[in-house]
């Protein structure tokens, strides 16, 4: 059989299935089978990834930019120093690190931890 005959065989099997795409992820699904991979676990690391990119979404949204008030004096394991009334605004966030710009501070910016800075102020994570 030459490749024309191949494409002739594919053609003919997509259109019984409803088209070229759905006959690829037939194919897909069935391979995906063939060789072990466990559905449930891809359904599960997809979940995961669009709980990730909702979070992220959400914290950009909610937290990036917006500006805080320490509630009481601090000091982060860093040495940075908080006063109660000083304002800080968050740049961005990557777990449990968030870094800041502490206003009226030339030093900045400063990384500081998500949990130092919800004892310490108005942020909450």
């Amino acid at each position: 059989m030459s490749n024309l005959g191949h494409y002739q065989v594919f053609t003919t099997v997509a259109k019984k299935v409803g088209g070229p795409l759905k006959l690829l992820v037939i194919a897909g699904g069935v391979g995906a089978l063939t060789i072990g991979v466990p559905l449930g676990g891809l359904v599960t690391k997809g979940c995961e990834k669009v709980g990730e990119f909702a979070r992220k979404k959400r914290l950009e949204k909610e937290v990036i930019g917006t500006i805080y008030s320490a509630k009481i004096d601090g000091t982060d394991k860093q040495g940075l120093r908080f006063k109660k009334g000083d304002k800080f605004k968050v740049l961005s966030a990557d777990g449990n690190a968030i870094l800041i710009e502490k206003i009226n501070d030339e030093n900045n910016p400063y990384f500081v931890s998500a949990d130092f800075l919800s004892s310490i102020s108005n942020f909450k994570l």
